[in-house]
């Protein structure tokens, strides 16, 4: 049965709930995006949760949304298809959708009130864009990718049985 994740922003103004099949905070992304929008130690910790399940909890909540720059060119600046949502109030990242996956919402780890498991072991991502100064704490059993692993956040919850039907 899938994980109910409560979270709230720093300030209390939005308070939220969304269904996860996926709930292990395993996944350490350091690339520039997820560390300068909601990084705390030179990354960002994203859960999966079902969309379609998300409930905002005040109706007159404050949230925001943007689009993270992905690239510049010249005078051209390129953004990315996701939205990330955040709160109007205080700036507290909160979940990331995007529209080519519509059944998926990724909330922030850092924002779930939830007691969430404890992973077993942890994948860290985009470690070739990490910051100069972060020295990743990778322990015997992580894994390290400097890009993107092929193991979707899905399938690595169903290969460690940690997968939430």
């Amino acid at each position: 049965m899938p994980m109910l994740l409560e979270g709230t922003c720093q300030c209390g103004a939005i308070s939220f709930s969304v269904q996860s099949q996926a709930p292990v905070p395993y996944q350490l992304c350091y690339c520039s995006i997820c560390r300068k929008t909601a990084g705390t130690g030179g990354y960002a910790i994203n859960l999966s949760g079902m969309a379609d399940t998300l409930k905002l909890h005040d109706p007159h909540h404050r949230k925001q949304m943007a689009h993270a720059v992905t690239g510049r060119h010249g005078g051209h600046v390129r953004h990315s298809a996701a939205e990330r949502h955040f709160c109007g109030s205080c700036g507290t990242a909160l979940w990331l959708y995007d529209a080519r996956w519509p059944a998926l919402l990724h909330p922030a780890a850092g924002v779930i009130d939830t007691p969430l498991p404890v992973p077993p072991s942890r994948v860290h991502i985009m470690l070739g864009s990490k910051a100069d100064w972060v020295t990743p704490d990778i322990r015997e059993g992580d894994e390290a990718f400097d890009g993107y692993p092929e193991q979707s956040l899905e399938e690595w919850h169903k290969t460690h049985g940690l997968w939430q039907a």
